[in-house]
């Protein structure tokens, strides 16, 4: 055991380097029309800087080394970034809502899973000149715009590992902790845990770090790797684990209601959960049915079609 701690560790030893052997394969799309229909409308020519800044954030997500890991082009984490813009305060000073997104491939099938999707509301401010390249470092405050990027790709790193092994996001978690950390001093909204409400994108990294919500970690591993990775092998097993998984849910529910990161899991795979359990056992869906009530009252009214006693 304490060898494969070992080797774990060193597996997911962290580098912020630039480098070719990139995690993510994430498309990015930068919606500025809300601009174009106010009366910050611009020239044709001026739209120029949100195709920059569209192909900067795709350079600073794609192109950076975030992990010491090599990964074959069919392995990258498929995500997506997006960006709608409500105001322009300056040139160079922006304000709207980001959305991230990620995908992960199930095992033995072309079929692919949420296992991230966040909207924060519309008050993500940042700056970005033409100019200058995107840059990060998690001891360093360079600006809103590159650290919260790298944060949700640590976050998203975390979960992508979580759910191939227990724990195996750790080390990206305590990333974005420093990320956090780093940024709570900058006077912009979303890094501040008493200001910024209970949807800050600063709670997931502190769900995922507070060891009061250990078994969140687990929820990952026995959704996607014990759950869906073998229904083409055996599915009352894999139905099995994903209820396990539902069942972790709801001891850090427990612990403490309206965790984000638990609203944000149920949110992404209600709908998922509801196919695979609809043609299952009556049991089977009483138990999903009572767990999701629990979390998540205003899922249950998708389970209508379920004969539920």
């Amino acid at each position: 055991m304490k060898l494969k701690k070992v080797i774990i560790a060193l597996a997911f030893t962290l580098l912020c380097a630039v480098s070719t052997a990139q995690e993510f394969r994430s498309t990015v799309s930068i919606n500025y029309q809300k601009l174009q229909s106010t009366t910050q409308s611009y020239e044709t020519a001026d739209t120029k800087i949100f195709e920059t800044m569209k192909r900067s954030i795709e350079d600073f997500v794609n192109g950076r080394r975030w992990t010491n890991l090599e990964f074959d082009q069919n392995e990258r984490l498929d995500c997506s970034i997006s960006i709608v813009l409500s105001e322009r305060t300056s040139a160079t000073d922006f304000k709207g809502q980001i959305q991230v997104q990620l995908r992960r491939p199930v095992f033995n099938s072309n079929y692919t899973s949420g296992l991230f999707n966040y909207m924060e509301s519309n008050n993500f401010m940042f700056s970005f000149n033409e100019s200058q390249s995107l840059d990060f470092d998690p001891n360093t405050f360079y600006d809103n715009l590159s650290s919260t990027l790298a944060y949700y790709c640590y976050i998203m790193l975390g979960m992508y590992f979580d759910s191939f092994g227990p724990n195996g996001g750790q080390d990206f978690y305590e990333m974005a902790r420093t990320i956090a950390q780093t940024a709570s001093t900058s006077g912009y909204k979303g890094w501040n845990s008493s200001t910024d409400g209970a949807k800050a994108r600063y709670w997931f990294m502190e769900n995922h770090t507070n060891s009061a919500y250990e078994p969140l970690h687990s929820v990952y591993y026995y959704y996607y790797r014990l759950g869906l990775d073998m229904m083409t092998k055996d599915q009352p097993t894999a139905r099995q684990n994903i209820i396990q998984s539902l069942r972790y849910i709801q001891q850090v529910h427990k612990t403490r209601t309206n965790v984000l990161s638990v609203t944000q899991f149920i949110d992404v795979n209600i709908t998922e959960i509801i196919s695979i359990f609809t043609p299952a056992p009556q049991q089977e869906q009483k138990e999903v049915y009572d767990i999701i009530k629990e979390v998540s009252p205003i899922n249950v009214a998708k389970m209508k079609d379920w004969n539920i006693r």
